[in-house]
């Protein structure tokens, strides 16, 4: 039981890494498409602020995806294990392929997939999903508005300034923006897994409350036991500080296809339109983060980039590159349901996976 605990809590680290690794375009795609800064001192810069959102954000993000997907009751290491074992397949894949896909909604799917074809529908919590899935639509939609608001609003405000004059400025204004934006990041992504690990944890602590290995990390035995009922929700500080280390780690790895792809395949940015793609995700990020909704980082700039690009005109946005993307959002949640499902149902069938009786 323990192997298969620890083993489970390295791979969902591992998806955090992965997670880093794609994202780390969104943070950086604009400062690096108008050249605010050099590829590699950009993702220093972000993932720095991704380690700080630690210390700004609750774990509104980390309980939501801990307890509001799935039935607690139906969560065991062996569903985790095919969760994380399907999302990271795909994120991976993804990555490579060099297609910015959400790795918060490939979490999501893994967690329905091994749940829905064991257990049924009946065990999936309607309304959490309802709320994340619908987040894929309205987040880059916010982001679009957002941009394009904020881009006519500098654009009403400076018409009379020298051009130079304005890009030297918001070059230096990208710094604030791009560190806003991992914050926000951070303070969504970096929970994500977290509240899988800790619900993880929760299991085998309740299972085996006198096993010192699950009491040192979990917390102290009976206060965390206190603390998270069984039922509720409690994350070990030291659970934290390595879910935001390793995205923050990943980040600077960089999936740099990825963010060949952000930077340069949606639309031609201008500082100014960088650091309105940039604040504008960052609101959507950090107002989301409090509000204890994972949204994706990779629709929200998405969104912003298009909405400031729009500024320039319809034509201005390379719409086969953000049709590729949209299909690549649409068919993540359903791809890794199949994938998870799938060794769900394998490591029952073939390895003897126990499954729990209602």
């Amino acid at each position: 039981m323990v192997a298969i605990v620890l083993i489970t809590a390295l791979i969902a680290l591992a998806f955090s890494f992965t997670n880093g690794m794609n994202d780390a375009a969104n943070c950086i795609a604009s400062v690096v498409a108008t050249k605010a800064l050099p590829p590699k001192l950009a993702v220093f810069w972000a993932a720095f602020w991704i380690f700080m959102a630690m210390f700004f954000f609750d774990t509104t993000v980390a309980a939501t995806m801990g307890k509001g997907i799935v039935d607690q009751n139906c969560i065991d290491v062996y569903v985790i294990l095919a969760a994380l074992l399907g999302s990271v397949l795909y994120v991976f894949l993804c990555t490579k392929l060099g297609m910015p896909v959400s790795a918060s909604h490939a979490l999501v799917g893994g967690l329905i997939g091994p749940v829905w074809f064991v257990y049924g529908g009946k065990y999936l919590i309607a309304s959490g999903i309802f709320k994340i899935v619908a987040f894929i639509f309205i987040s880059p939609l916010i982001g679009i508005v957002l941009g394009f608001v904020l881009n006519c609003l500098i654009m009403l405000l400076f018409h009379k300034v020298n051009v130079k004059k304005i890009d030297k400025g918001f070059r230096r204004m990208q710094l604030l923006s791009s560190a806003a934006f991992s914050l926000g990041f951070g303070g969504n992504d970096g929970q994500k897994t977290m509240g899988i690990i800790a619900i993880l944890l929760a299991t085998a602590f309740a299972q085996n409350p006198d096993n010192p290995v699950f009491q040192f990390l979990y917390g102290n035995g009976a206060q965390a036991a206190q603390a998270a009922g069984y039922t509720g929700f409690f994350v070990p500080m030291w659970l934290k500080f390595t879910c935001y280390g390793l995205i923050a780690l990943g980040t600077i790895t960089g999936g740099w296809s990825v963010i060949r792809t952000l930077s340069e395949g949606l639309s031609k940015l201008f500082p100014t339109q960088g650091f309105c793609a940039e604040a504008s995700g960052a609101i959507t990020l950090i107002l989301t983060a409090v509000l204890g909704i994972p949204v994706s980082t990779t629709h929200t700039i998405t969104g912003s980039i298009i909405g400031t690009g729009l500024t320039r005109g319809v034509k201005s946005v390379k719409w086969i590159t953000a049709k590729n993307i949209v299909w690549a959002w649409v068919l993540t949640i359903p791809a890794v349901i199949v994938v998870s499902g799938t060794i769900y149902l394998m490591m029952v069938h073939w390895f003897g996976c126990p499954v729990k009786t209602f």
